[in-house]
């Protein structure tokens, strides 16, 4: 009852011209009824009184139905504005491994941690970032639980709830549909009813391009961005955009991009991070690192002040070799001692 009073005083109060700005997905509900041409300077209902009558009879709506449409579109949209569940911890209920020894684990995630997965590739590392995509309930391979706030979900909160709890970036980020970087950013923040788009459309599109290698254009082709473009992209729009509170990064030192940053930025919007990583200044960095051996977790490592303080050494060597990479790339000839 509440949201439909909300929704009642938005329609009957502000004007269009500024409701459209702050929720560009009514649009949608306008173009739907072909009341794209309403006087905007008015507020929504009023301006429905302009309408003439056959115009919304063909749809089986009146002037005073379409408050009543207006609450129920609302409604739909609105419910996808926030996650269903304020994540504050997410636990790992170890199963088995490959040929089926227990885990013997039981590992809380605090909101706001960086969780590092290390291993051989073929390890497992990847099983264990399904799991936590699917909130496994002893339902997988692995037999792990993964638990919320310190609770099991039902199936129908699980499923439910895909794709809003979680968000996975995965090695390759392939698009489907050919629009510029602006217009997929766009038309992802007016599907997410964000507030303020255009400032956060022109967030993202700036995060994006300081995470990237090389920078591309608002016109730009999505299809046309090469891995690590992309992997920034969605890295600055998972950051911005996106409401899930776990991420899911499977090997982002291979996307080209300024991994470090990246995983800063992210952990800043108190969101819970797992990286599967085989790169020491990643796996360093984060507040825990889960080693996974035979498909299953075969240890957990709190970072220590010790490893911390070898962090500086690696970022020199980290940072020598990204200078090579930048010549090369830029033609230069590498024969000077490095």
């Amino acid at each position: 009852m509440k949201k439909q009073l909300e929704y009642i005083n938005l329609a009957n109060n502000i004007s269009l011209d500024k409701l459209l700005l702050e929720f560009p997905v009514i649009a949608d509900f306008l173009d739907n009824l072909r009341l794209n041409s309403l006087p905007t300077e008015m507020p929504l209902m009023e301006a429905i009184k302009t309408v003439n009558g056959e115009v919304l009879e063909e749809f089986g709506l009146d002037h005073h139905s379409v408050l009543q449409s207006f609450r129920e579109f609302m409604d739909i949209f609105m419910q996808d504005e926030s996650p269903a569940v304020n994540v504050q911890s997410l636990t790992i209920i170890g199963g088995c491994n490959k040929t089926g020894e227990l885990e013997n684990v039981e590992f809380k995630i605090n909101s706001g941690d960086v969780i590092s997965i290390v291993g051989p590739t073929g390890s497992g590392k990847s099983r264990l970032l399904n799991d936590i995509e699917c909130l496994a309930q002893g339902d997988t391979p692995t037999n792990r639980r993964i638990l919320i706030n310190g609770n099991e979900l039902d199936d129908n909160q699980r499923f439910e709830m895909e794709g809003k709890l979680v968000a996975q970036l995965s090695q390759n980020m392939n698009f489907v549909m050919d629009l510029t970087v602006r217009e997929f950013l766009e038309m992802h923040a007016k599907s997410r009813l964000t507030a303020n788009a255009e400032d956060i459309v022109a967030k993202c599109f700036a995060c994006a391009n300081d995470l990237a290698g090389e920078k591309f254009a608002e016109t730009t082709k999505v299809t046309q961005l090469s891995g690590g473009q992309s992997r920034a992209l969605m890295i600055a729009d998972t950051a911005y955009m996106s409401n899930s509170p776990i991420v899911l990064i499977d090997e982002i030192e291979n996307a080209g991009i300024d991994r470090r940053r990246a995983i800063e930025l992210l952990a800043k919007r108190d969101k819970i991070i797992f990286v599967s990583t085989h790169d020491p200044l990643l796996a360093l960095s984060g507040d825990k690192r889960i080693v996974i051996k035979n498909g299953g977790i075969f240890k957990i490592i709190e970072a220590s002040e010790e490893e911390r303080q070898s962090l500086h050494a690696i970022e020199q060597l980290d940072n020598k070799l990204l200078k090579l990479r930048n010549r090369l790339r830029s033609g230069e000839l590498i024969i000077e001692d490095i």
